[in-house]
């Protein structure tokens, strides 16, 4: 081999020169240098005559420019031996079928390197590049199409492809190794390239798609597993999880698995939500679709590429909510959560319906629900005494529905307000009056059992319905009224809770309507200034008799409420039945049944429970013989001269008589009846909505509607009955299905 020659120039200034060593291979030829000396002959340095280089000391020479040395480096091409690529080839070629066979040598490898940066080092390293590239492929092709027939057992198959996949990327990371100085000069600096790994792995995807029944076969079993997970089996999640990675890695991961996978998807949850909504109620329904989200969630957690997340949510939610995002508010499980306060129930709902953008159907689903119960509490004429009561128990469970269900959502919170507002006003001028009753009975004294606080959240939660009020002249006519009988006949639970319902009231609605209200107190509080100079006067000592109490109170006459002037001509005998039977103790000391029944021709039921309240009753103004509970014809009754009590006046309670037994059994044939209608309107509701259900859903649904108890055998009695009526049929495969007839 010839060897690399140095030169070296010296300049003028003869300064030693500091040499490079030149860039040598692991194994370094010997070489010799030749250091020639080119000298100026027209420096002063130099002798002449002798014809060599004499080196003095250096001589400054301004008018000079100085002088620099250059090394050049060049060395020779080794000479190859013969069939150098060929038999380097030979043994890399052995090392990559031994990799592929899963017999590598490691002791080797320092000798697999330098081979490989050998041909790299004498520009063959394309050739290499396409010999392993062609050895990768036919080992790739050999080891895929072995998979082809394989176990009919798509769990067992998986595991074989997981495992062909798993031999490939370590025998490919081996390979790289080897190649590592290839991978890092050729194919990172030649354009089009790509590196080994992607190489291999281009490979194998070109090869699996032409071993398309292994690539189908795959897919099938991976969406196989996935629909078994769904319905409660047990799968190899890792397996999932592994193969789906070198769907990924390969690139095919969107087409070949994800469009497919979501089409199955679509499908399922499509069958499943269809039974679900013929077999289950609201609640039990949400219940289901949000463990179907979670489910789905997990399922992109643990083995799903992230990029999936997103349309498949999407798609489970489509079928399972939008597509039944119309049924839902309708099919009286929205009603059942609303009635029963269900916050869970309800908040889930609201929830999954947020998630398609269908809150819309919620919010009117609940508008609806409160102008069709509020009716039921506002027009109802019987219902008048309880109806403020029902509406502020009604009220305040809608807003705690509202909070803790819907997330306050001001859409929600107007919905109810105009709904409220709406109940408030069907009757004009009646709920006007009944809520300023309501608030006289709370402000009254004797409301007992009622702390400050509890009274002061009573009034703050009345007035809430009084913003709704349109009428708001009815409700303080009535107010005024009632304010002024608690004021003058000193009737108020608490000065500062009147106080404060006037201030609340002048907060609402400004101080015009409060003036009058507010000028009542100034003249109680004035007419007691006025009684208390009174008595303290001489004219009081002197005039008034001992024991007399005298209250006068000096009113405003624009203030308070005006009363008409009236003639009363009491009558001799007042019509009252205690007072009837009492007057007939005038004239004598001791009475029989029979002739307190002949004296006042009383009905004989009224009778017998008027003497039972005088004579058998707390408060015994009559003596009864012989003594006990109830009246018989043969009983003699006496006046008790010897009665007293504590309170100058007393109040005698009529004594509520006990049902015979022919009025029992009336009453509760009456309430059966009703009962009946209730269950027949239940089972016709359910079946509307359900069109086909068995007898076993169908009870159950009755009873978690029904809100009274009943037995399974009088259910089906109503069920036979509506069957008989043509409300509902058996089905002709089935008798235990009925299907509804429209």
């Amino acid at each position: 081999m010839s060897q690399p020659t140095l030169k070296t120039h010296l300049n003028s200034t003869h300064k030693r020169p500091s040499i490079s060593s030149p860039t040598v291979p692991m194994k370094k030829p010997k070489t010799q240098a030749a250091v020639a000396f080119s000298v100026d002959p027209l420096s002063p340095e130099t002798n002449a005559g002798s014809g060599r280089a004499t080196l003095f000391r250096k001589i400054p020479l301004p008018t000079q420019p100085t002088k620099k040395f250059v090394i050049k480096l060049t060395k020779a091409k080794p000479a190859l031996p013969t069939n150098f690529e060929e038999n380097t080839w030979a043994i890399l070629k052995s090392a990559i079928s031994s990799i592929f066979l899963k017999q590598p040598d490691f002791c080797y490898l320092e000798k697999l390197y330098q081979a490989v940066n050998d041909l790299c080092l004498h520009k063959m390293g394309g050739s290499l590049y396409q010999r392993i590239e062609k050895e990768c492929e036919a080992h790739i092709s050999i080891a895929l199409q072995s998979l082809i027939g394989k176990s009919e057992d798509l769990g067992v198959f998986l595991s074989l492809v997981g495992k062909t996949w798993q031999d490939f990327c370590d025998q490919l990371l081996m390979i790289r190794g080897i190649a590592l100085y290839l991978d890092r000069t050729y194919a990172k600096q030649t354009t089009n390239v790509k590196s080994i790994w992607n190489m291999g792995l281009q490979l194998f995807r070109k090869n699996l798609s032409i071993a398309s029944e292994v690539e189908h076969k795959t897919v099938f079993g991976l969406l196989k597993l996935i629909d078994n997970e769904r319905l409660g089996e047990a799968v190899d999640r890792t397996l999932l999880s592994h193969i789906l990675k070198m769907f990924t890695a390969l690139g095919i991961y969107s087409e070949s698995f994800e469009k497919p996978f979501l089409v199955c998807t679509s499908d399922f949850y499509a069958a499943e939500g269809g039974k679900y909504m013929q077999q289950s109620d609201v609640a039990d329904y949400m219940k289901h679709v949000e463990l179907r989200l979670h489910e789905e969630h997990d399922r992109c957690v643990l083995y799903l590429d992230t990029s999936t997340r997103k349309p498949l949510l999407a798609t489970a939610e489509r079928q399972l909510l939008e597509h039944h995002i119309d049924v839902i508010p309708e099919k009286g499980g929205f009603v059942m959560l609303i009635d029963g306060s269900r916050i869970q129930d309800l908040q889930r709902m609201y929830m999954l319906f947020s998630r398609v953008n269908a809150i819309e159907y919620l919010r009117k689903a609940l508008g609806s629900y409160i102008r069709k119960t509020g009716q039921g509490l506002v027009t109802d004429e019987e219902k008048d005494k309880d109806m403020v009561f029902s509406l502020l128990e009604f009220k305040s469970s809608l807003d705690k529905i509202w909070e803790d269900s819907f997330s306050k959502n001001d859409s929600f919170c107007y919905t109810i307000k105009e709904a409220f507002e709406y109940l408030i006003n069907i009757r004009q001028n009646r709920p006007a009056e009944l809520i300023a009753k309501f608030l006289d009975e709370k402000l009254r004294a004797g409301n007992k059992g009622t702390s400050e606080e509890e009274l002061e959240g009573t009034l703050d939660k009345v007035l809430v319905l009084f913003r709704f009020i349109q009428g708001k002249d009815v409700f303080e006519a009535f107010y005024k009224k009632d304010l002024a009988k608690r004021l003058l006949l000193g009737k108020s639970a608490s000065i500062d809770a009147e106080k404060s319902m006037i201030s609340k009231l002048k907060t609402e609605c400004g101080s015009q309507f409060t003036n009058k209200l507010e000028g009542m107190f100034k003249d109680i509080e004035l007419s007691k200034e006025i009684n208390e100079s009174f008595k303290q006067s001489s004219q009081a000592r002197t005039k008034l008799l001992s024991g007399i109490e005298m209250s006068v109170h000096v009113l405003t006459t624009g203030y308070w409420p005006t009363y008409p002037l009236m003639d009363v001509r009491l009558p001799h005998e007042l019509n009252v039945y205690q007072t009837v039977v009492l007057m007939l103790f005038n004239d004598a000391q001791k009475l029989s049944f029979e002739d307190i029944k002949d004296a006042t021709s009383i009905e004989d039921k009224e009778l017998r429970r008027t003497l039972q309240s005088l004579a058998c009753g707390k408060v015994r103004v009559l003596q009864k013989a012989p003594k006990g509970r109830d009246v018989a014809d043969n009983d003699y009754f006496m006046f008790d001269d010897a009665f007293t009590a504590p309170l100058y006046r007393i109040k005698v309670n009529a004594i509520q008589l006990k049902e015979t037994v022919e009025e029992n059994t009336s009453t509760t044939e009456r309430v059966f009846q009703d009962r009946q209608y209730q269950v027949d309107a239940a089972i016709v509701r359910i079946m509307k909505t359900r069109k086909v259900l068995s007898h076993t859903l169908l009870i159950t649904e009755l009873f978690q509607q029904l809100k009274f108890p009943i037995k399974p055998s009088d259910l089906k009695k109503r069920i036979e009955s509506l069957i008989d009526r043509e409300y509902l049929e058996r089905d002709r495969n089935n008798p235990q299905i009925y299907n509804y007839l429209a």
